[in-house]
């Protein structure tokens, strides 16, 4: 199904916004000004870090919440609600348990009153379309993941919409689970066998995108805007070896890794700004460790470029760029161009015994990471050295979200620990110096 054989507008975003307030006053702003289009017979890719707004996004456009400002519309129309026309395919499968398959897709056609033997009929299709033929009886419990995906599809495809959004719809499953399921769904596509006019994906996987999709849009996060537009002008079925393929692939990561993702505060700070209230990845110690063991070892010794890094280390991107980072914020690497390179003091930690080690990443963590060195000068302040862990979430929360609160206090507290800075009592939720003087 091309691109060019159809010109209608199926989606249009005008200057969308999206803020959420702040349990201290004022607002958290996701998105802002977002600006696109979607034709018949494209599959478009909103492709960024985790917390960019992507799928905040995509629920503004299927109706499941408000935005803040903008417009949006669907076959011309407001989108105030979920819309007849639009259906969805979620990250988890969200299936009824108690449901068998055929009747789990079958409860699409529900609310559209669709009489009970063409509900049946439509049903059974979308099964066999997917490749489920002979698991109409099963039960969710009975599938694998994949097949439990597949239910998913069936189930949005049974209404016969003329738009699919797809919320990282690939990311539960296995590798070889997720491969299969994105060749299926793209031959049902190319052979126009899917009951439908568009697709929108989003993913934080860079390879998925430019597999899947005709055009990508690159989301910031500071806060959610596209900052791109990405022709994908690589002729189906596409080849991952393909000498195009891989240069799009290399661009988008030097894009995504370049340094000047100076935007507006926002709701996640980028690493290099600001204090105590920067959003910190949950990143462990073991996964910082072994990145850096394997970029000093062979092949890399110290230097590597991060798309075939990701391949060969089996993480998605939003995990290497996760760990990446976490390095850069460290000193223990930098990331430029799309590669990643160990700096003096990441050899030196790669070669270093566990003690010397934990000293320092203790050096680095009280240097670099303003929060850590925060709790550290609370706690050094205080006769007993000791301050409950809602002391430091409560102070978070004035600046992010709760859930970005916790992760990013939970990431210091793994961290403080591993370089033993100070301890942390999950029992009674209390840090305390580790070593007291």
């Amino acid at each position: 199904m091309a691109s060019t054989i159809e010109t209608k507008t199926v989606l249009q975003v005008e200057g969308v916004r999206k803020a959420f307030p702040r349990p201290s006053g004022g607002e958290m702003t996701v998105l802002e000004n977002v600006d696109m289009t979607l034709k018949e017979g494209e599959i478009v890719g909103l492709l960024g870090r985790s917390g960019s707004g992507k799928s905040t996004l995509l629920r503004i456009m299927a109706g499941l919440i408000e935005a803040t400002g903008g417009k949006a519309r669907f076959l011309g129309e407001p989108i105030d609600g979920p819309a007849e026309g639009i259906a969805m395919v979620f990250q988890t499968f969200a299936l009824f348990p108690w449901l068998t398959v055929l009747q789990n897709v079958q409860l699409g056609l529900d609310a559209l009153q669709i009489a009970s033997d063409e509900a049946h009929k439509r049903a059974l299709e979308a099964i066999d379309l997917v490749g489920l033929d002979g698991f109409e009886s099963a039960y969710p419990k009975e599938l694998s993941g994949g097949m439990r995906q597949r239910v998913g599809f069936a189930r949005a495809l049974v209404v016969h919409p003329d738009l699919l959004l797809m919320d990282e719809p690939f990311s539960a499953l296995d590798v070889l689970t997720a491969e299969t399921l994105r060749t299926d769904l793209l031959d049902l596509w190319s052979e126009g066998r899917m009951p439908i006019k568009s697709i929108l994906l989003v993913t934080h996987n860079i390879e998925e995108a430019v597999l899947m999709c005709d055009r990508i849009l690159l989301f910031s996060s500071n806060p959610g805007r596209v900052i791109a537009e990405i022709p994908v002008d690589i002729q189906r079925p596409r080849n991952r070896l393909d000498p195009k393929f891989r240069w799009l692939v290399d661009s988008i990561y030097e894009r995504m890794t370049m340094p000047a993702r100076a935007h507006a505060a926002e709701a996640r700070p980028a690493f290099s700004a600001g204090g105590i209230d920067m959003l910190l990845p949950r990143v462990s110690t073991n996964s910082i460790a072994g990145l850096i063991e394997a970029l000093a070892g062979a092949p890399y010794h110290g230097r590597a470029d991060l798309p075939p890094l990701a391949e060969h280390m089996h993480m998605s991107t939003d995990a290497l760029f996760s760990i990446g980072e976490t390095l850069q914020l460290l000193r223990f690497a930098e990331i430029e161009g799309g590669d990643i390179r160990l700096t003096e003091t990441g050899m030196r930690f790669a070669n270093e015994d566990p003690h010397v080690r934990k000293q320092m990443f203790a050096e680095s963590l009280l240097s670099y990471v303003p929060l850590a060195a925060h709790i550290k000068r609370v706690l050094d302040e205080r006769p007993a050295h000791r301050a409950p862990y809602a002391r430091f979430a409560e102070e978070l929360e004035d600046a992010m979200s709760e859930e970005w609160a916790e992760q990013t206090l939970r990431s210091v507290i793994n961290w403080g620990r591993f370089a033993e800075v100070f301890a942390y009592d999950e029992n009674q939720a209390m840090l305390s110096l580790d070593n007291p003087v």
